[in-house]
């Protein structure tokens, strides 16, 4: 058989067939999932809070948790859906007996169901510390915030009157401030709260903040000519914010245990307003003759308490690059 030249070799019937090869495997490439070297098509890369939802929703601690805390919200809004009692319905004929038919939980002290105040008293347990959260959260972050973006005067200002606030007692605050107060309602002790906690979350939002404006980032945007408004809002208060709301997450757990214990020392709220301190309190003196009087009322600020600061855990690891 003759040998074939170069010339022959390269035919044109061979060129067209080594090109209908080429959009042949082009074809399968362009219908094959995996691209030309299996690693997929292109995916749009995740943000931090899509990874972290992404941890979130695998995680058994923040589904427990968001579960328990979800309940303690509806039965705080709607009190009526699991009981139909009124926490101030009281029968001194049943006062210290414990369970009956109706009524799961016995009576306290005073002849009224335990069980219909234990569930009232989320409703200001869950609202101090909701509302204490969010108050210390916005005036920490933003007297932080601008303390660690400007420097300066007003960095060394805010550090000195933290360093003020840090050195008052919490629970001798607590009584100095609240005693002088004569209302009932949650507010005092949610103003109480917020003076005492944003030094906390000032300090914390002001170390992100400083880390957050030396990115390249920022210093792109500094040299293009943004505003500082544009700057804090645009680029470093979505890249700061996540250690405050980690913070602020695990401290709404330990606002709402404050509040029962100002409650229980008698300056916090003040009967006929129902609260699990109050009930603590009064059941405090019978706990040898009735302990169902202490026992449902204190577990139930304990599962709060853990409740919060086992989803401010999980948050937290979810929001830490080094976790990753």
């Amino acid at each position: 058989m003759p040998e074939q030249t170069p010339d022959e070799a390269i035919s044109p019937a061979g060129a067209g067939g080594a090109m209908d090869l080429a959009l042949e495997e082009g074809a399968t490439l362009e219908r094959t999932p995996g691209g030309p070297e299996g690693t997929g098509p292109a995916e749009k890369p995740r943000s931090l809070w899509s990874d972290a939802w992404r941890d979130l929703r695998r995680n058994p601690v923040f589904l427990v948790s968001a579960l328990i805390i979800l309940f303690l919200v509806v039965i705080s809004i709607w009190p009526s859906l699991i009981t139909d009692r009124d926490p101030l319905d009281c029968d001194l004929a049943k006062a210290q007996q414990g369970s009956q038919p109706g009524h799961p939980f016995g009576f306290d002290g005073q002849g009224c169901d335990v069980y219909t105040r234990t569930v009232y008293g989320a409703r200001n347990s869950v609202t101090v510390g909701v509302c204490a959260t969010v108050g210390v959260a916005l005036l920490g972050g933003v007297l932080g915030g601008l303390a660690g973006f400007f420097g300066g005067w007003w960095d060394a200002v805010l550090s000195r009157v933290t360093d003020i606030f840090f050195g008052i007692p919490v629970v001798l605050g607590g009584l100095v401030f609240l005693s002088v107060v004569t209302s009932s309602t949650v507010w005092p002790v949610i103003g109480f709260i917020v003076l005492l906690g944003w030094p906390q979350i000032a300090r914390i939002a002001r170390g992100s903040v400083i880390t957050a404006k030396q990115n390249d980032y920022v210093q792109a945007a500094r040299a293009l000519g943004a505003s500082n408004t544009r700057m804090m809002l645009r680029h470093i208060a979505p890249n700061a914010v996540a250690p405050v709301i980690v913070v602020a997450t695990i401290a709404l757990g330990t606002y709402i245990a404050l509040e029962a214990t100002l409650s229980f020392l008698g300056v916090g709220l003040k009967p006929p307003a129902v609260s699990w301190g109050i009930d603590i309190s009064a059941a405090s003196q019978y706990v040898r003759n009735a302990p169902h009087m202490l026992l449902w009322p204190a577990g139930a600020l304990a599962i709060t308490v853990l409740a919060f600061i086992m989803l401010g855990d999980a948050v937290r690891d979810a929001l830490d690059p080094k976790l990753r």
